[in-house]
């Protein structure tokens, strides 16, 4: 049975804690700052991090080397990736990580993975990526929105172009359309509300036992529904 701790307790971690609790997973702590957690009871937890980019830049030496496993929401920490996973992978810990840990927007970005296969083959169509986020979010373009151009990319050699969006209140809605001479198609996924990045980042968690290494959620989500 698996416990957690909750690094950065705002309105993510908030909800965080509801989606364990339907889970029936014991929430055994919460902090602003995860640095100065308990380590007897860090090593035998899972932290679930929703932070800021500044707070997951200074602190995830401290994850890596206190806690049993890590699942990390935060974005906006790209251009050190590198060094975050070396360090994970030096103190043995596992981590997974996603830029977002919604199902359907894991769902979303494997169409929008077959789409940019199957038309770049084709020819002739243009992609594009345009994110819509509430006035709080920090980091602009979303981590989903580079990932899903990320995704585009790999099989168009082009960087598509990115529009982001910041306004009221809004959960997040991704939208990629491929233009052609002939005809668009568009794909959109919108969150009603946070809660499906909490309930994923839960299930992250709990993929968590038994797994070793640093892992995208994605990869760990699309192999286990193949079982």
């Amino acid at each position: 049975m698996i416990q957690a701790v909750i690094s950065g307790y705002g309105r993510m971690g908030h909800m965080v804690e509801a989606a364990l609790a339907r889970a029936g997973i014991p929430c055994v702590g919460k902090s602003e700052d995860i640095a100065s957690f308990d380590p007897d009871l860090a090593r035998e937890s899972v932290c679930i991090d929703f932070t800021t980019p500044a707070a997951f830049r200074t602190h995830y030496k401290a994850l890596a080397r206190l806690f049993r496993a890590v699942v990390v929401g935060t974005t906006g920490w790209d251009d050190i990736r590198d060094e975050v996973v070396a360090e994970f992978e030096r103190q043995g810990t596992p981590m997974v990580y996603a830029s977002n840990f919604s199902v359907g927007v894991n769902v979303f970005s494997a169409a929008v993975d077959v789409a940019a296969k199957y038309l770049s083959r084709a020819g002739g169509y243009d992609a594009y990526v345009v994110e819509k986020h509430h006035i709080h979010k920090l980091d602009a373009p979303s981590g989903t929105a580079k990932s899903l151009a990320g995704v585009i990319r790999s099989h168009t050699g082009v960087e598509p172009p990115v529009a982001s969006v910041r306004v009221g209140e809004l959960a997040g809605t991704h939208t990629v359309g491929f233009e052609g001479k002939a005809d668009r198609i568009t794909l959109e996924h919108e969150a009603f509300s946070r809660e499906g990045f909490a309930e994923g980042a839960v299930l992250a968690a709990r993929m968590t036992e038994g797994l070793t290494g640093v892992h995208l959620f994605k990869d760990l989500f699309f192999k286990e529904e193949q079982r």
